[in-house]
């Protein structure tokens, strides 16, 4: 059984490099999709729209946007390790769009608008080394 990031004293946050590669493939995509609203390089809102309602749908039901998937972090809840929901999706990319929370960080890379949210932004299982109670279960 898995550890809940709150629990996990061996807690290894995605790292910055991850996190900001899975949010500008997020943007590009977001302005892709955009320009079915409008024209973003006249209107800012359309990006911005599309950004919050691809974090609510994508990181509320699977834990990932597709910038997620690719650079192979997820977006968890802290106090159980699994998904935060559709609602505290659309906080968390409304909070994102704001710029400012995601820059305010504490010592586990959690921004403001993780911390509203009770959100932690960690590997997936796949690029997540090993820890010793693991290792010791595989043998």
């Amino acid at each position: 059984m898995a550890v809940p990031p709150a629990a996990d004293p061996d807690l290894a946050p995605a790292d910055l490099g991850r996190r900001f590669g899975a949010l500008i493939i997020d943007w590009v995509l977001c302005l892709l999709v955009a320009n079915f609203f409008g024209d973003p390089l006249r209107d800012g809102w359309p990006p911005v729209a599309v950004l919050i309602g691809e974090y609510a749908l994508f990181v509320g039901l699977f834990a990932q946007t597709p910038g997620m998937w690719l650079t192979r972090v997820r977006c968890v809840s802290y106090a159980h390790g699994g998904r935060i929901g559709v609602i505290r999706g659309l906080v968390r990319g409304a909070l994102l769009s704001l710029v400012i929370p995601t820059l305010i960080m504490d010592h586990q890379r959690r921004g403001l608008h993780d911390r509203a949210v009770g959100s932690v932004m960690v590997p997936t299982a796949a690029t997540r080394p090993p820890t010793t109670s693991s290792a010791a279960a595989r043998d």
